[in-house]
């Protein structure tokens, strides 16, 4: 354990879990670690639909913010989807204790077709790190997540774009799809969202160093 840590590994793929708004999240190599600053994404989503009864957490990873989502607003119908093995198999157990299924595949084609316009949480904690800034991150990221998990394309928007540009059908009346981004790509989201039929609302938590998007359906 000790030269895991002395190797550069992350602490938490070294224990195995990860704190996240007061839940042990298991993790393990391979799977992206949750960050604190995507609590703010939580606690928008909890702030826009507090009483939400159907949430997916796409692009889920360990399955944090599906988990967290669930533990707060109780008896929920949960729905997480990943395409990367590791992922899937630990956010199965993570969501497990709330009645979570989690779903193998890339983005809304891994959704059963029956939760189109039923959610009312979408949230989707996608990759946004440009693709040229991944050698500039942290060692820690870098050589030890996946770069899946890591890396969203030239402007760090790719998986994000896909996402607004299927959400609306998804949503139900009053739902919202949350979205974590950075400051300097909000103006690039927020036009994506509004191209998907969504109204946008950036908010940021400077803090924690969050920023998210919040999109309604027009």
């Amino acid at each position: 354990m000790v030269d895991r840590r002395a190797a550069g590994e992350p602490l938490e793929l070294v224990l195995g879990w990860a704190e996240f708004r007061g839940l042990r999240i298991t993790v393990e190599p391979g799977v992206f670690v949750p960050r604190r600053r995507t609590e703010f994404l939580v606690e928008q989503a909890l702030a826009q639909v507090p009483g939400a009864h159907v949430v997916v957490d796409l692009c889920c990873g360990s399955g944090a913010v599906g988990a967290a989502l669930a533990a707060a607003l109780g008896r929920v119908e949960l729905h997480a989807a990943d395409m990367d093995p590791a992922a899937v198999r630990c956010a199965r157990r993570n969501v497990a204790p709330y009645g979570g299924r989690v779903h193998a595949g890339d983005l809304f084609q891994a959704l059963p077709a029956e939760l189109r316009g039923r959610v009312d949480i979408l949230a989707a904690n996608v990759p946004y790190v440009p693709s040229g800034e991944v050698p500039l991150l942290p060692a820690e990221a870098r050589d030890h997540e996946p770069l899946r998990a890591l890396d969203g394309g030239p402007d760090g928007l790719a998986l994000l774009r896909r996402v607004t540009a299927e959400a609306a059908h998804w949503l139900a009346p009053g739902g919202c799809l949350v979205v974590e981004t950075s400051e300097h790509q909000t103006p690039a989201a927020v036009e994506a969202f509004r191209r998907g039929g969504l109204t946008p609302r950036p908010v940021v938590c400077e803090e924690r160093y969050a920023q998210v998007v919040v999109g309604m359906v027009a």
